[in-house]
Order: C-alpha cells, then sequence, then structure tokens
C-alpha cells in the first residue's frame, strides 16, 4: 500500500498525473527510438617531434601519432574517440586498418545502446587476431566513441549516466622524465618545480635507467621540491628483475615515496604477488594490461595495491568499469595511465579511484580537476588539429 492505495491504482494516478502534464507520450516515445550505426571515419595524424624524453627502456616524443575515430549515426549523432601512440610510429595505420576494415563491418547497423553487445561481437569475431595488442586499442576506442554517442543522445555526461561518485578528481604531474644533458638534474627540477606552480600536489618521477644512486638522487630532489604533505610516485616501467626491484623498493618506501609503479615485466604476476608480499611501499601496475582477464589474474594474485589500466589496452568504458569493480571488491585502489575527459568520465564514477594522472597546465581546484559537463565523453578532437597533422 502506498499512502492507501494499492500499487495498481497509484502507478495508474501517476502516469495519468504524467500523461496530463504532457510528458508520459514523448517520454515513452523516446523510449522507443532506436538509433542505428550508419559507419566510421578515422584520421590518422603524425605529431611533431618534440625534444625527447626518456623513461628506464622507451625513448618518447620524437615519432608519434594517433587514430582519431568518428562513429556516425542515423540520428544524427557522432561519436568520437581517439588513439595515440608516443612511439612505434606504425601502430596508429595498423590501428586504423582495422578499425576500417575489421571493425567497421561489425558494428554497422548496430545499435550503440549496445555496448557490451557489440564488445561481445567484436570479441567473437576478431579472436582469431587476438583480443589483445593493437587490436585491442581497435576495439577500446569503438567502445569510448559508442559512449559518446550514449551521453550525447541523453544529453548527459557519460559519469553521470554511470552513476557518479564524485564530481571531481584528484590528480598527479607525470613530471619526472629522463632528458638529455640533465647531469646536473636542473631540467628534471624545473619539472617538478613547475608542477607545483601549477597547483599539483603530487608528482611522479621515473626511476630505474641508471644505478640506484641516481635514483635516489631523483628522489630527494623531488621530495625538497614539492614539500611536505605532498606526493612523490616513482615508476620503473618494468625495467627490473626481481631481486632488484626489491632491493631498489626497499629503499623507494624508506625514502617516503607514495607508490612504487611497473617495476616488473607485465606478465610476471607471481614476481608482482612476492614484491606485494614483501614491501610496504603501494605497489601500483596495469597500464600494459590488456582486457578484464588479465587484471583479474593479477588481482587474484594479489599482486597490486593500486590497478592502472590504460584506456587503449585495458578497455573502454565497459571494460574499465568491470575493472573497477573487480577492484573494488577486492579492496583495492585504482588510478589511471594517462589523463583526458574520457579517462575523467570513467574515473569519477568509480568509488575507489584516487587519481588521474596528468600533466602541464589545468584548471584545478585544491589539486583536482573538475569532471566534464558537455553531454557524451568530450573526446572530440579539434578541427584544426586534425586540418594540421593529418596525413595519407
Amino acid at each position: 500500500m502506498i499512502g492507501g492505495m494499492n500499487r495498481r491504482q497509484w502507478l495508474s494516478t501517476a502516469l495519468g498525473a504524467s500523461a496530463a502534464l504532457g510528458t508520459s507520450a514523448a517520454w515513452s516515445a523516446d523510449l522507443q527510438k532506436q538509433i542505428r550505426i550508419t559507419g566510421i571515419e578515422t584520421d590518422l595524424l603524425k605529431l611533431p617531434a618534440k625534444e625527447p624524453t626518456y623513461d628506464a627502456i622507451h625513448k618518447l616524443g620524437v615519432d608519434s601519432g594517433l587514430v582519431v575515430l568518428r562513429i556516425k549515426t542515423d540520428a544524427g549523432i557522432t561519436g568520437w574517440a581517439s588513439t595515440n601512440f608516443g612511439m612505434i610510429p606504425g601502430g596508429p595505420r595498423v590501428v586504423q586498418t582495422i578499425l576500417e576494415h575489421e571493425v567497421k563491418p561489425i558494428i554497422t547497423g548496430m545499435d550503440p545502446a549496445f555496448p557490451k553487445k557489440i564488445r561481445a561481437e567484436l570479441w567473437r569475431l576478431l579472436e582469431y587476431h587476438g583480443v589483445g595488442g593493437v587490436v585491442h586499442f581497435a576495439l577500446s576506442a569503438t567502445d569510448i566513441a559508442i559512449w559518446d554517442i550514449l551521453g550525447k543522445a541523453a544529453n548527459q555526461p557519460v559519469w553521470r549516466m554511470l552513476g557518479a561518485y564524485r564530481d571531481r578528481m584528484p590528480v598527479y604531474s607525470m613530471a619526472g622524465w629522463y632528458a638529455d644533458n640533465d647531469a646536473d638534474y636542473s631540467i628534471f627540477k624545473r619539472s617538478c618545480v613547475t608542477a607545483m606552480e601549477h597547483g599539483y600536489k603530487a608528482v611522479k618521477i621515473k626511476v630505474g635507467r641508471y644505478d640506484l644512486d641516481d635514483d635516489i638522487k631523483r628522489i630527494r630532489l623531488a621530495l625538497d621540491t614539492v614539500g611536505k604533505g605532498n606526493r612523490v610516485m616513482v615508476d620503473a616501467n618494468q625495467v627490473f628483475n626481481r631481486n632488484e626491484a626489491l632491493r631498489r623498493g626497499r629503499v623507494y618506501q624508506d625514502m617516503g615515496c607514495f607508490w612504487y609503479e611497473e617495476p616488473l615485466m607485465p606478465h610476471d604476476m607471481d614476481g608482482y604477488r612476492e614484491l606485494a608480499d614483501k614491501l610496504d611501499i603501494r605497489i601500483a601496475t596495469g597500464e600494459n594490461l590488456y582486457t578484464k582477464y588479465q587484471f583479474a589474474d593479477l588481482i587474484n594474485k594479489r599482486g597490486a595495491d593500486i590497478v592502472q589500466p590504460d584506456n587503449r589496452r585495458a578497455g573502454g568504458v565497459t571494460e574499465w568499469m568491470e575493472i573497477a569493480a573487480m577492484a573494488d571488491a577486492n579492496g583495492l585502489e585504482l588510478a589511471s595511465h594517462g589523463g583526458g575527459s574520457a579517462n575523467m568520465n570513467m574515473l569519477v564514477a568509480m568509488p575507489n579511484a584516487i587519481y588521474m594522472e596528468t600533466g602541464g597546465p589545468q584548471k584545478m581546484v585544491d589539486g583536482e580537476v573538475l569532471a566534464p559537463t558537455a553531454p557524451g565523453m568530450s573526446t572530440e578532437t579539434p578541427a584544426d588539429t586534425i586540418r594540421k597533422y593529418k596525413i595519407g
């Protein structure tokens, strides 16, 4: 009983009131509408070379590019996504080929209101190529663009549709790269100083390219620069074996670093479990894992304290939310690898998310970036950027 009425009477009254307001019919009609995907468009962009930066094993910034994806619909709504490469000049063209020749025939004619069904079909029909590597780059971009359509159709930012937990996200600056001609650490120090001037309360620095003494100098300089109450994370980018990872990890934790990122190769799940058992510092990893299944393996082995999905490798919105739920159910925190609006839309819908990675000047409030307000994912690539850098 509801206020003296049974359920049937209450529903009749409610529907009658809605009809009297002239909203029920329109609402029902909107629910019955279906949107169909009519095709996709892609652009291949090559970005200008910058001064190279380095982590423990990579040289970045010299040859980079991205693929821009637009999924078209019969409702006039376009879903946008892009997938970027900091290195490997051939990678973007391979992803573009997969999107144009493999993904397009599968999703054309499908209803974007069924993102899980679309993902299942893509997995089923592309599994012969594998659902990791650059194939998953293409699948991830497709999923993000699908959710962009859904948000625009609902006239809501996607984070609200996912069930928001917050409307802003703490961010840290990926500030401490290695650079050429920096024997006195002046470039390194300046990057940390600039991050604090921009309003960050945490920075991440690269370690592991040289010996432990060099790591110690970099960490001390970063800690002195950011000051008491702010955080320094260290990122080894897979460079160590288990023994060296443990040896250096003990030093990093004694120095007060907040987390120790990707010390081992991503497939060494047992090694991650060993480090997590023996070290008190938070172990963070996941940027090179593909699909929720690899994350499930890491989580089941208790190999990390913080999982770090990458929206090119781990999957799009659909996959990320499942990874976050698994991590949350196991008491683990989550931080993104990479930044931008796509990551932000997902992170603010996760109760266990603690940081978004980013860099450079951002609009921040007390070290946090506000969630986007525009409908969809806010993943459009500006037209002038496409005109300027498009190739092929």
